[in-house]
């Protein structure tokens, strides 16, 4: 029986987390027994309760309970917590997700006393070291012993990284394996698009028409934080809901809601908060959100997990960032980066809404990615 000790420490990791959960639970129950280490890097009762139970995710055998705080003082009592777990359980390895602190703490401590490393989500890159995830998504990638990619570019960019191609086992933190092997993502959204339409009534407790609404997520720092930044989302967001007639729904979190007042002109944020277009409401669950992606007419968004979401059910994106680690997406043509800028927001905006056809390419596997992870941790970490 292999033991494997997964971190996770934000809602995104919560959600990528269930695909792995379900395939040992349903395929290799008998062979793997999953440890969970919540690091409370991101740490609400009632959306981290929902969230276990909507998705049906094993609860934490631990919680670190680490709260907010700098990047360092987070990081390095993120460190310590795990570090003391992993000598208690020691597992066969441990297994990351993505690019958050608790991802980067997991891999210093591991990495520090031996624990192999499997990364999902290996290999993205935005080329912005300004980011502190591209910072922490490289250092995971080059402490790792089984690095999975869920696209070809990540895959190559850990090639021109200079992880081998043709490497052979046994492999190790120095000799370490590279895999294109599709998202675990898009697994969780092929098995929860059905469940969604079951168990949620988002549309309806929002008088929403499937197809005649603009779903908009915005989260990162320098868009909520940027007094600049965040009046040229509003006030892209507001002409092109006016001008059109079209509703947007905006799911916020109280924290960036509350920054509205604050760093919006008073002249646009009364705009915004009168509109009849513009519906700003409490963050949704992850069935809700897949229920808003299916339906909606359009994304715009900040966040590399929703532009992805918006691929898989065929919806054009407008994203809110000056580049983006899903690069398969934009050049495609099923997505267009406009950042901060008013102008280019409207620009893609006016090109969607006229674009009769787009392309949705297979990019992103068969749907099993999370099994074929399981079978090559099962056959090569001891």
């Amino acid at each position: 029986m292999k033991k494997i000790l997964t971190i996770i420490g934000a809602r995104p990791q919560i959600i990528k987390a269930a695909a792995l959960s379900r395939a040992i639970k349903t395929k290799f129950a008998d062979q793997v027994t999953e440890i969970i280490v919540h690091t409370g890097q991101h740490y609400d009762d009632n959306m981290s309760e929902i969230f276990f139970e909507e998705l049906d995710i094993p609860h934490p055998n631990y919680n670190l309970n680490v709260g907010s705080g700098s990047h360092g003082k987070q990081t390095a009592s993120m460190i310590e917590g795990i570090e003391e777990i992993l000598l208690r359980e020691k597992p066969n390895c441990i297994v990351l997700y993505g690019d958050t602190n608790s991802t980067l703490a997991g891999a210093v401590a591991a990495s520090k006393i031996g624990t192999p490393i499997i990364h999902i989500e290996a290999g993205l890159r935005s080329f912005n070291k300004s980011m502190p995830e591209e910072i922490n998504r490289i250092m995971c990638d080059h402490v790792s012993t089984l690095l999975f990619s869920p696209t070809k570019a990540g895959y190559q960019n850990l090639i021109s990284e200079g992880f081998k191609e043709e490497q052979q086992p046994p492999y190790s933190i120095d000799h370490p394996k590279v895999y294109h092997c599709g998202d675990v993502m898009y697994d969780n959204s092929l098995y929860f698009s059905q469940l969604a339409d079951e168990k949620t009534n988002v549309l309806e407790k929002n008088q929403l028409s499937s197809g005649q609404f603009i779903l908009a997520t915005i989260h990162r720092n320098n868009n909520t934080d940027e007094p600049e930044r965040l009046n040229s989302l509003f006030s892209a967001m507001h002409k092109i809901a006016n001008a059109n007639k079209i509703k947007i729904i905006i799911p916020l979190h109280p924290r960036t809601a509350k920054l509205l007042a604050k760093n919006l002109s008073s002249e646009l944020y009364s705009l915004v908060k009168t509109s009849g277009y513009i519906k700003i409401i409490s963050p949704v669950s992850f069935l809700e959100m897949i229920s808003l992606e299916k339906n909606a007419l359009m994304v715009m968004t900040d966040s590399g997990g929703v532009q992805k979401e918006a691929f898989f059910f065929k919806k054009p994106c407008i994203i809110l960032r000056s580049e983006t680690e899903w690069i398969e997406l934009k050049n495609c043509g099923a997505a267009k980066l406009a950042d901060a800028d008013e102008e280019r927001i409207m620009e893609a905006y006016t090109y969607f809404s006229k674009k009769q056809q787009l392309e949705f390419p297979d990019l992103f596997g068969n749907g099993k990615a999370a099994e074929f992870i399981c079978e090559e941790i099962l056959k090569q970490i001891n």
